[in-house]
């Protein structure tokens, strides 16, 4: 969960979600793959946070009992290795992708624990023989994966309200072009913009759903599940302009 404080309370983000959104915003840039390579990167971006655990034991909520937000749970191996589980069932692009995500997210883990390095090893050998199988280059892969990078770290800005006051920029990531992009919020509140401009329309909106809870603590798992479940449904969105 992405987990935000409000004054109505705990505003939550499923992960799945945030995943969407980051797909609208794949939706929106010109297609530079052929169509099934375009279509497999979209299915990589929308199901990238696909296989999330169980609410089982302690795990949505912290040692104070309030909701936990991802940045605060440990990496789980379990889930990681469901991700890949369910990417191969559509193909070995998707899988390719996705394997390149998990050794982006994870590599820096490797000699904590053997069942992690055989996870990350394991990437590696299948990224290398994916490659050679589909007879794509590291370098177009690699442009493909900056690209499904870039739409999760901006839907991670959006969904996480990092937006800087006062028009200040803030950086997304390096896109496929190798160029580095910019968000900034419009004055008079007129939306936000990306500079350069990636996007094949002018304007446009994006949206995601979140859960808002007012209840701050929760003894359990299955306590805060049940909020959840009963919680209002608010749809935030957002209006992007190029200037």
């Amino acid at each position: 969960m992405i987990v935000n404080y409000t004054p109505e309370g705990w505003q939550i983000v499923y992960q799945q979600a945030h995943a969407l959104l980051a797909a609208q915003l794949l939706y929106q840039w010109p297609a530079f793959l052929p169509l099934e390579q375009w279509v497999g990167l979209l299915a990589a971006v929308a199901q990238h946070d696909d296989g999330q655990r169980r609410w089982d034991g302690r795990y949505a909520i912290t040692p104070a009992g309030a909701p936990a937000d991802f940045t605060t749970k440990e990496f789980s191996l379990e889930q990681a290795t469901e991700v890949m589980h369910q990417a191969r069932f559509q193909g070995r692009w998707r899988s390719l992708l996705t394997s390149m995500h998990m050794s982006f997210l994870y590599e820096d883990l490797r000699g904590q624990r053997k069942d992690i390095d055989a996870f990350l090893d394991e990437q590696r050998q299948c990224q290398l023989r994916w490659r050679r199988e589909l007879q794509v280059t590291k370098a177009d892969a690699g442009r493909a994966y900056a690209l499904l990078q870039w739409c999760d770290r901006f839907s991670l800005i959006l969904c996480r309200h990092e937006l800087p006051e006062m028009e200040r920029a803030l950086e997304i990531s390096t896109g496929p072009d190798g160029q580095r992009y910019d968000v900034r919020q419009l004055p008079a509140d007129d939306g936000i913009t990306v500079e350069p401009w990636p996007f094949a329309a002018d304007e446009f909106s994006v949206g995601v759903e979140v859960s808002v809870v007012h209840q701050l603590q929760f003894k359990d798992d299955q306590e805060l599940s049940h909020a959840l479940r009963q919680a209002p449904i608010q749809a935030l969105r957002w209006q992007l302009r190029r200037r």
